[in-house]
C-alpha cells in the first residue's frame, strides 16, 4: 500500500466514522417513533397508529426533500471551494444556504393547511390512520426552520471536511428526539407527543450548530465577509451556478419523492397491516445506508476537495476505495438481515400479526445492501463534483424504472394470472419491493456508466 493509498484511507475513515457514528441514532429515531407507537396501544389500534406514523413521516419526506438541495448542494459547492482555498466563498455559501432555508420554512408553514388537505385527496388510507397522520403534520410543521437550517449547515460542515459538528449536532437531536418522544408520549401527550419531541430535539440541535459554527469558525472562515459581501450574496457567477446546481437536484428530490409517496401510498391501498408491513420494511432496509451514507459523505467531501485542488489522481483513488469500504458494509448487513430479520421485526412491534406478515417479505432485504450501497456511494462522489445533471438524469430513470415494474407486474398478476383477494395483496407488496429493488440497480448501473465525467470531464468543464 503505497503512501497515497495510505493517506486517503486515512482520510476516509477520518471523515467517514463520525458519520457512521452520527448515522447510527438516525434509524434508532424512526425506529423509537414506530416502537412508541406500536406499543401506546394493542389490537388493532397498533397497526394504526404504526400507519399513521408511517403516513405522517411520508408527508414530512415529501416536504423536505424538496429541499434536499440544502444540503447536497451546499456540501459539493462548499467542498471545491475548500480545496480552492476560498474561505470567504464558504461563507458566502452558507449564508446563501441559511437564508434560502429560513425564507422556505416560512413558505412551508404558510402553506400547511393547503398541503394537508392536497395530500389527502391523492392518499388511500383508513379514517382513524388519517386523523391521527393529521394531528402528527400539524405539530411537527413547527420545526421547519430549525430542519431546514440543519440541512445547509451539515451540508457546509462536511464541504468543510469537518464530520465532527454535524455528529455532535446529530447526536443530540437524534437522541433528545427519542427521550423526549417518549417523555411527552408517556406522560400525558399521547400519540402527539411523539411529534412535539421531534420538535423540541430539532430546535436544540439548531442552537447546538450555530454554536459550533461560531466558536470554531467564526475567525478563520465567518469573519472574512465583510457587509457589502452579504448585500451581494445573491448576484454573480457563483451565485448562478448554485442555483444551477440546486435546480437539477431539486428535480431529483423530486423523483425521489414521487418513489416514496408511490410507495408508501401503494401499501396503504392494501390495509393498515400491510402500510404497517411495508413501513417497518422500509425502515429496516434503510438500516445499512447510515453506515454506508458515512462514506458517502466522506466520498463528497473529498471528492470535491480534490476537484478544488484540481489532483485527478487523489479523486480517481478516494472513489476506488470509497467504494471498497462501501462494499464491505454491505457484505456485513446481508448476514444481518439473513439471520436477524425476525429479531429487528420484533424490536420493531409486538403485533404478532404484523410480525408474521412481514417474515414472508425479508428475503427482500438480502440482495438490497450490495446495489443500495452502490447507488449511496455514487451520490456522495456525484455531490463533491457537483455533477448535479447526472444525477438528475440517473433518477428520472430510476423512478421510471420503479414504476415500470410496479405496473408491470400488476398488470401480469390481474390480467395474466387472474389473482383475487388477501393473496393478491401480499403479491402486490412482492412487486412494491421488486419495484423499489429495480430502481436502486437503474441508478447504480446509470451512474456508473457516467463515472468517467467525475475523473476527467469535471476537470474540463
Amino acid at each position: 500500500m503505497n503512501d497515497l493509498t495510505k493517506k486517503l484511507n486515512k482520510e476516509i475513515l477520518r471523515l467517514a466514522i463520525p458519520s457512521i457514528l452520527a448515522n447510527i441514532t438516525v434509524p434508532i429515531v424512526g425506529m423509537a417513533d414506530i416502537a412508541i407507537a406500536g406499543h401506546l396501544s394493542e389490537g388493532g389500534e397498533t397497526a394504526v397508529m404504526i400507519g399513521a406514523i408511517a403516513i405522517g413521516s411520508m408527508l414530512f419526506d415529501l416536504l423536505y426533500w424538496n429541499f434536499a438541495f440544502l444540503r447536497a448542494g451546499t456540501g459539493g459547492l462548499t467542498a471545491q471551494a475548500f480545496g480552492q482555498s476560498d474561505r470567504k466563498e464558504c461563507a458566502k455559501i452558507l449564508s446563501r444556504a441559511l437564508g434560502i432555508a429560513l425564507a422556505c420554512s416560512v413558505f412551508l408553514i404558510a402553506i400547511q393547511w393547503i398541503f394537508i388537505k392536497g395530500a389527502f385527496l391523492v392518499l388511500d388510507c383508513s379514517p382513524q390512520v388519517g386523523e391521527l397522520a393529521r394531528r402528527y403534520f400539524f405539530i411537527r410543521i413547527w420545526a421547519a426552520p430549525a430542519t431546514l437550517s440543519l440541512m445547509a449547515v451539515k451540508g457546509w460542515f462536511i464541504g468543510m471536511q469537518d464530520s465532527v459538528s454535524p455528529m455532535i449536532t446529530d447526536i443530540l437531536v437524534n437522541v433528545l428526539n427519542v427521550a423526549l418522544s417518549i417523555l411527552f408520549a408517556t406522560g400525558g401527550m399521547g400519540f402527539s407527543g411523539i411529534a412535539a419531541g421531534t420538535v423540541a430535539a430539532q430546535y436544540s440541535g439548531l442552537l447546538c450548530a450555530l454554536g459550533i459554527l461560531l466558536f470554531r469558525y467564526r475567525r478563520s472562515t465567518l469573519g472574512t465577509l465583510a457587509a457589502e459581501d452579504l448585500r451581494d450574496i445573491f448576484r454573480g457567477r457563483q451565485t448562478r451556478r448554485f442555483f444551477t446546481t440546486n435546480t437539477d437536484l431539486f428535480i431529483r428530490s423530486l423523483c425521489f419523492i414521487a418513489i416514496y409517496i408511490g410507495f408508501t401510498a401503494i401499501s396503504a391501498r392494501y390495509g393498515d397491516i400491510l402500510l404497517a408491513t411495508s413501513s417497518i420494511l422500509m425502515k429496516i432496509l434503510l438500516i445499512f445506508s447510515y453506515f454506508t451514507d458515512g462514506f458517502a459523505y466522506a466520498g463528497e467531501a473529498m471528492t470535491g476537495r480534490y476537484i478544488g485542488e484540481r489532483n485527478p489522481v487523489s479523486v480517481s483513488g478516494t472513489i476506488r476505495w470509497t467504494f471498497v469500504w462501501s462494499m464491505s458494509i454491505a457484505l456485513v448487513f446481508i448476514g444481518i438481515y439473513g439471520f436477524g430479520g425476525e429479531l429487528l421485526l420484533k424490536m420493531m412491534t409486538s403485533d404478532t400479526a404484523v410480525i408474521s406478515v412481514s417474515m414472508k417479505y425479508i428475503p427482500w432485504l438480502l440482495p438490497m445492501p450490495v446495489v443500495g450501497c452502490a447507488a449511496f456511494t455514487w451520490d456522495g462522489i456525484y455531490i463533491g463534483a457537483t455533477a448535479s445533471k447526472e444525477m438528475r438524469d440517473s433518477m428520472l430513470w430510476a423512478t421510471f424504472g420503479f414504476f415500470a415494474t410496479f405496473f408491470f407486474g400488476i398488470f401480469t398478476i390481474d390480467e395474466i394470472f387472474n389473482i383475487e383477494g388477501n393473496i393478491r395483496n401480499e403479491v402486490c407488496v412482492h412487486i412494491l419491493m421488486a419495484a423499489y429493488f429495480v430502481h436502486l440497480i437503474v441508478r447504480t448501473i446509470y451512474l456508473s456508466a457516467k463515472s468517467r465525467i467525475i475523473t476527467s470531464g469535471c476537470f474540463t468543464r
